[in-house]
């Protein structure tokens, strides 16, 4: 299922993750034939908890969170229509809307029970734009460091030929990925050739660039700005004290802007406490879940 050069994995919970990776025939509305969506389902336990991961990225980006979660609860990375590995021949879209109905598809036909959904990043930005639409699908919402208030990619202008081969082909060369893997963490020692391979595995599946230059076409989620304040469920805010990816402004702003709602900082941590801080992720979320809370639902 997944390419080759996956058998280069060397760090247990990568190797892990990658041999438990399945594939689902989802019927959705937005193509001719089923789209196969690569997912990873760990553990039992209510209510189902449910983690998008972020731009560029696939489900390898919860390996050492997953395994946490999935102690108590039934626990699903689902990696997004045109992203990971899932497949990105037979949808004629990328949008978020397509992102969307695709994942609420997913929904339907693997769990159909209202569930914890957890965005990273981008993904915190598609489990936005889901809970919105889709409330009675979800009972709570997590964000780990997420987009929503910043604004997506600028490279959009240039998504025209041959430009937009150019700025993928960019992103995709190794030495940028490294550079922006740096970025993300606090510490660099977690920027280890295992990493840089999980980061970058889905982009030797077909039609990386073509998914990735239709997705920045739409926009993004540039959109989800002045809708945050809407959000109907309790959300969790998850930030590393040291975003260099995002900053940390955002944190207080989603706080802010969410009724009910409340923030965790994680020390010593970067864009990605899923994989610098596993532990204290894991338990954030994992106590967020057991709480009471008072206010929308």
């Amino acid at each position: 299922m997944l390419p080759a050069n996956a058998e280069k994995l060397t760090d247990p919970t990568s190797i892990a993750l990658a041999q438990q990776v399945q594939i689902a025939e989802i019927n959705a509305p937005l193509a001719p034939s089923p789209v196969s969506t690569a997912y990873v389902c760990q553990g039992s336990g209510e209510p189902p908890i449910v983690l998008l991961a972020g731009f560029d990225s696939s489900l390898l980006e919860f390996r050492r969170l997953l395994p946490l979660l999935a102690a108590k609860h039934q626990s699903w990375a689902i990696d997004l229509l045109g992203f990971g590995f899932s497949d990105r021949t037979q949808s004629p879209v990328f949008s978020p809307d397509a992102i969307k109905l695709h994942l609420h598809s997913t929904w339907q036909q693997l769990i159909d029970r209202p569930v914890v959904l957890v965005g990273a990043s981008m993904g915190g930005a598609a489990a936005i734009d889901f809970a919105l639409t889709y409330p009675a699908c979800v009972e709570k919402l997590v964000l780990l460091d997420s987009a929503g208030f910043a604004a997506g990619p600028a490279m959009g202008r240039l998504m025209f030929p041959p430009f937009d081969r150019w700025a993928t082909a960019f992103l995709k060369n190794p030495a940028v990925r490294r550079r922006i893997s740096l970025q993300a963490y606090c510490d660099p020692s977690f920027v280890t050739p295992d990493a840089e391979l999980c980061a970058a595995l889905h982009n030797e599946l077909p039609n990386w660039s073509e998914a990735l230059i239709a997705f920045t076409k739409s926009g993004g989620y540039n959109f989800l700005r002045d809708k945050i304040s809407q959000i109907p469920v309790p959300t969790l805010i998850v930030w590393g004290r040291q975003d260099r990816i995002l900053g940390t402004q955002d944190a207080a702003r989603f706080q802010q802007a969410i009724a009910c709602s409340q923030l965790t900082w994680i020390p010593d941590c970067g864009h990605v406490p899923h994989l610098e801080k596993p532990d204290l992720t894991a338990s954030a979320l994992l106590a967020f879940m057991a709480s009471e809370v008072d206010g929308l639902r």
